[in-house]
Formats: structure tokens, C-alpha cells, sequence
């Protein structure tokens, strides 16, 4: 339920950004920088449509709170005519639970992406679901990009745990390293993208005011060292996403977000002089 104060909040923050409208990619730069939708959690589509045209990216990923998983072929081609017509380029899908061992809910879930024009499905799969994956990846060339999600994660708490698991997959198979849960499990977030390699299939983009605990908060404000990371991904010549997934302030996100972008764009223009 949104709160009359997040709707008005929002809207203000819409029509400030409205006169600061910034392309989210420098033609220097071979990686995206976009939105995960689940930061517009509390949100219908239209208002997530709407905030991430007015953050200047034209780039998002689907979470499902914003196209259901058990939409009719009907809803979901309307939805995506939704995003399209608003300019958006749909990267992804995602987070997907891949938890059940049954190739008609897999086959589900991939058809979903394939009417949805997701290229690429950000997985929450587990050790067993995973290599059940490979063949629709396969038949349906939709890449897979397994999500890591910190120590709490009894799956692929690590980047490194989904390359353990992934070796010798089909190369469509990768990984979506959140670098938050990275930095919270433990593991270095530049030298995991480093790790990853051709592996590396797409980003969640986040910050922390404290590297071994939940404490989200803009990107910059936090221990994130996020021009190290653009660093890294230039040097990897990636092409991929780098999806803002913003998980506070849940009912007013757009400031935060407006600021997230504002500091990667800066770390970008920073690492270009």
C-alpha cells in the first residue's frame, strides 16, 4: 500500500529530475547502467516505468512484482509493449526462484522470459535445480545469470560458489554477482567481477554503510568501492548491465536512486578525465 506522502514524494522527485535528464551511458562506456525494478517494490509498473525513464536510463530488469509469473501470454505481451513504449530496452528478468525440480514449472518461467523479451533470467536456482536449467538455456538461448545473496544464502552465498557449480556449463550460463551480498559474505566485489570472467552475465548494483551488515543506502554513501569496480569492468571490456538495485527507503526510493546515479555517473566521468 503506498502512503499518500511516498506518491507525492515521488512525484516531486519526478518533476525535478524532468530538467537533469542524463543519458545513463557515456559513449565511452561498453557496460549499461540500468534499474532493477524490485527497487520500485511498493510501486505498480506504471510508476516504475516512470521513475526509471526519469533517472535518464533507458535500461531495466523485470522483477515480477511488476509482470507476474503467472500473467496470460496476453498480459505479458502488454506489459512489455508498456516498457517498450515508454523507450525502455528490457535486459533481463529477475530474481526467478528456479527452487522446484520440475521441468513444466522451468519451462513455465523460460517461456515467460522468451514472451517478455528477457534475454537473460538473473536465477535464484538451487545445487539440484540448477543443471536442469542447461537444456532450456539451450533450446530457448536465454542466458542464465545465478544470483548470489550474502551468508544467509544456504545455495550461492558467493560469487565464487556459483563459478564452482557452473564450471564446464554452457557458457549462457553465468552469474549475477549482487556485489552488496559480495561485500556481506565476505568476499572482495572487485576481485570477484575479476573471478567471474566471461562468466560475469550481469550486476546488482548496491551500497552499505557497513560491509559485514544489512545497512543499505545510496550508492556513495557507503564502503562500496564502486570506481575500483567500474575499474575492473572496463579493464574486462564487460558489456553487460550494471542494474541499480536499491532495497531502502522503500516507499519513497526515487531520491536515493536519483543520488545513486548521480555518483556512478560521476565515478564514470571521473574515470574518464
Amino acid at each position: 500500500m503506498h502512503t499518500r506522502r511516498s506518491f507525492f514524494g515521488a512525484g516531486a522527485a519526478l518533476c525535478a529530475a524532468s530538467a537533469v535528464r542524463i543519458e545513463a551511458d557515456a559513449p565511452a562506456d561498453s557496460f549499461k547502467l540500468g534499474v532493477a525494478s524490485i527497487s520500485f517494490l511498493r510501486f505498480p509498473r506504471e510508476r516504475a516505468i516512470a521513475m526509471t525513464t526519469a533517472l535518464g536510463t533507458r535500461y531495466i530488469n523485470i522483477k515480477f512484482v511488476h509482470l507476474a509469473l503467472d500473467s496470460t501470454p496476453e498480459q505479458i505481451r502488454a506489459a512489455r509493449a508498456e516498457f517498450e513504449a515508454a523507450g525502455l530496452t528490457i535486459l533481463g528478468g529477475g530474481l526467478i526462484p528456479f527452487d522446484k525440480e520440475d521441468d513444466a514449472d522451468i519451462r513455465h518461467k523460460f517461456e515467460y522470459a522468451k514472451l517478455a523479451g528477457m534475454p537473460l533470467i538473473v536465477a535464484g536456482p538451487t545445487h539440484r535445480t540448477l543443471p536442469m536449467l542447461e537444456k532450456f538455456v539451450r533450446e530457448y538461448d536465454i542466458r542464465v545469470a545465478v544470483h548470489n545473496h550474502g551468508p544467509e544464502d544456504k545455495q550461492f552465498p558467493t560469487p565464487q560458489s556459483v563459478l564452482a557449480e557452473i564450471k564446464g556449463m554452457d557458457p549462457r550460463i553465468g552469474l549475477c554477482v549482487d556485489v552488496g551480498h559480495t561485500l556481506r559474505a565476505g568476499a572482495d566485489p572487485v576481485a570477484s567481477l575479476a573471478d567471474a570472467g566471461r562468466r560475469l552475465l550481469d550486476i546488482h548494483m548496491k551500497d552499505l554503510r557497513n560491509p559485514g551488515a544489512w545497512q543499505a543506502c545510496p550508492v556513495g554513501d557507503g564502503v562500496m568501492p564502486v570506481p575500483a569496480l567500474f575499474r575492473q569492468l572496463r579493464k574486462m571490456h564487460y558489456t553487460g548491465a550494471v542494474n541499480l538495485e536499491y532495497e531502502t527507503d522503500e516507499d519513497n526510493p526515487f531520491p536515493g536512486m536519483q543520488k545513486s546515479f548521480a555518483y556512478m555517473r560521476g565515478a564514470l566521468a571521473g574515470l574518464g578525465a
